[in-house]
């Protein structure tokens, strides 16, 4: 424990004229908080307390007091927003309450008539569009927030540089929304996978409909879940159906098997980095209700996610999609630092108002053909501003790999050796891979038009080929600087691939990718065919 007067120091260290960084705190919190604190003065930041006790138009005047001195970037909410707030004096002590903005859209589908939401208190000018990234770490006991708070420290101090700093897992649930909607919706995720994931970084995808590869053992499902979330990851994504206390079931003739639900939390034990959880669902980010949701658990889990982004009520395919298009666009193309920045700087993407990318306008077109709001598409996405949240820290800095620039020729011939060089910011152990392109697997798989519970034992097998990319491994030594490599591309290979490599040293990592397509002959020997055959 901090003595009294090192903790008055830190909390007292800087002005509010010159924060960054505005932090609502309970003042039976603040001790626990003092280590955050202390992490975060360290880095530069400068941060001012404030109030939970005020009404939340008192929590938000008091913000833009802050916000008037012109440096303000950051803000975070700490503590929970129980609904007994309003009717225990010791819940109310504890609590920072939530917002509730007007649903319009969205109740047409059966959600509440208000929208749970931080977004409210970030927003300083009235136009429903954050200006500051804002968090919560939603704890309702000290003890809680001091296992947040060293969570959080643990991430960005972890010297941990392995593999899992390039791990993306996806889990996704069958849509429902009947054949056309569900092909449409399954064909802009895997779009929105393949295209906005770079080459560098490895994912897998966990589907559960059972006719796909992707699919493992129905009955398997929820251990297969839980244990892609512990073998860490940089992102782990969800995306399908939620509730405030379970995501969605996958669903086979004559049964039904859960994919994850509160009770999971417990066994959550993330071996390596602990990942940022993405729930593109409905209610899995509830965080303003009597029992607390889905999203709340796993994050409050000493073993679960550093952060999650989640949403607090009734969520739809078309903003969702919008949302992942813009948040993967910040988190593979800008790269903010913190997590906050990222997250704001997503959502303000995703109602700006300039011309769209390819993706964007495949989502639109396919949204005025076949979305039941199609009429309302600007208020939609608009009514998500509200609707998804932070739970956990707006200036996490997020644990991305170095980047480290491949070249290589752009085709390549089956069992010719490819010459792949390249500049590595640091010295390490290198893994160099050639796999098949995202999206593609390297065999074919099972057709499965019905079911037939008697092949489900071979689920497993089929799941672990359908998320193992890789043609060939080589392992090298590498020194900081340029280098050059070489891969004997295998004689079955063919089509569009990417050459990755991965770079883990003493004070840090590095991942690069870059695509190459794999043809049977090489252009030379195909040109050698032509002019042979012109001339007979």
């Amino acid at each position: 424990m901090l003595s009294s007067a090192i903790l008055a120091v830190v909390l007292c260290a800087s002005p509010a004229a010159g924060a960054d960084t505005a932090v609502v705190c309970p003042r039976e919190f603040r001790e626990a908080l003092a280590p955050w604190l202390a992490h975060r003065r360290q880095q530069g930041h400068q941060i001012v307390m404030l109030s939970n006790l005020g009404s939340p138009d008192e929590v938000r005047a008091s913000i833009r007091r802050v916000a008037a001195g012109g440096n303000l970037r950051f803000l975070l909410l700490v503590g929970d927003a129980d609904p007994e707030l309003y009717s225990v004096a010791a819940v109310r002590r504890r609590s920072v309450p939530a917002h509730y903005s007007k649903a319009v859209v969205n109740v047409q589908f059966g959600s509440t008539r208000e929208i749970a939401t931080d977004n409210w208190y970030a927003d300083l000018d009235e136009d429903r569009v954050p200006d500051i990234a804002v968090g919560r770490l939603p704890c309702d006991s000290a003890s809680e927030l001091s296992q947040l708070v060293e969570k959080i420290l643990a991430y960005e101090r972890s010297a941990d540089f392995g593999a899992w700093r390039r791990r993306v897992h996806f889990v996704a649930g069958l849509g429902g929304f009947g054949a056309v909607a569900d092909a449409v919706l399954e064909s802009a995720a895997k779009s929105l996978i393949c295209e906005g994931v770079p080459s560098a970084y490895s994912t897998t995808m966990t589907y559960g409909s059972w006719r796909s590869p992707y699919c493992p053992d129905p009955r398997d499902f929820r251990r297969v879940t839980l244990s892609r979330l512990n073998e860490g990851s940089l992102f782990w994504v969800y995306i399908g159906h939620g509730q405030p206390h379970a995501v969605d079931e996958v669903l086979v003739p004559g049964g039904r098997y859960p994919i994850l639900t509160c009770d999971d939390a417990a066994r959550l034990a993330c071996r390596n980095g602990a990942p940022i959880a993405c729930f593109l669902a409905c209610y899995s980010g509830a965080y303003d209700l009597p029992r607390d949701c889905l999203a709340e658990e796993m994050l409050r889990a000493p073993g679960g996610p550093v952060a999650v982004l989640c949403g607090s009520r009734v969520t739809l395919p078309y903003s969702m999609s919008v949302m992942g298009s813009e948040l993967l666009g910040q988190a593979f193309g800008e790269q903010p630092r913190t997590l906050g920045e990222m997250f704001l700087e997503g959502k303000r993407r995703m109602v700006a108002d300039e011309e769209p990318g390819a993706y964007r306008q495949a989502l639109e077109a396919a949204a005025r053909l076949m979305s039941p709001t199609k009429d309302q598409l600007s208020a939609e996405r608009e009514e998500h501003l509200d609707l998804f949240n932070l739970l956990g820290d707006p200036l996490l800095r997020v644990s991305f790999p170095g980047r480290l620039e491949l070249d290589a020729n752009e085709s390549i011939a089956a069992g010719e050796t490819l010459t792949v060089s390249g500049t590595s910011p640091l010295a390490g152990r290198g893994e160099i891979e050639l796999v098949v392109g995202r999206g593609r697997l390297t065999f074919r798989p099972p057709l499965r038009q019905r079911f037939n519970a008697e092949t489900l034992r071979d689920y497993a097998e089929t799941y672990r080929q359908a998320n193992t990319p890789q043609l060939c491994i080589r392992r090298v030594s590498l020194e900081r600087g340029a280098f050059s490599t070489q891969v004997t591309v295998p004689r079955e290979a063919r089509g569009p691939c990417h050459v990755r490599i991965f770079v883990e040293g003493t004070d840090g990592c590095a991942a690069g990718g870059i695509d190459v397509v794999v043809e049977r002959e090489s252009r030379e020997a195909l040109k050698n065919k032509r002019d042979d055959a012109a001339g007979e």
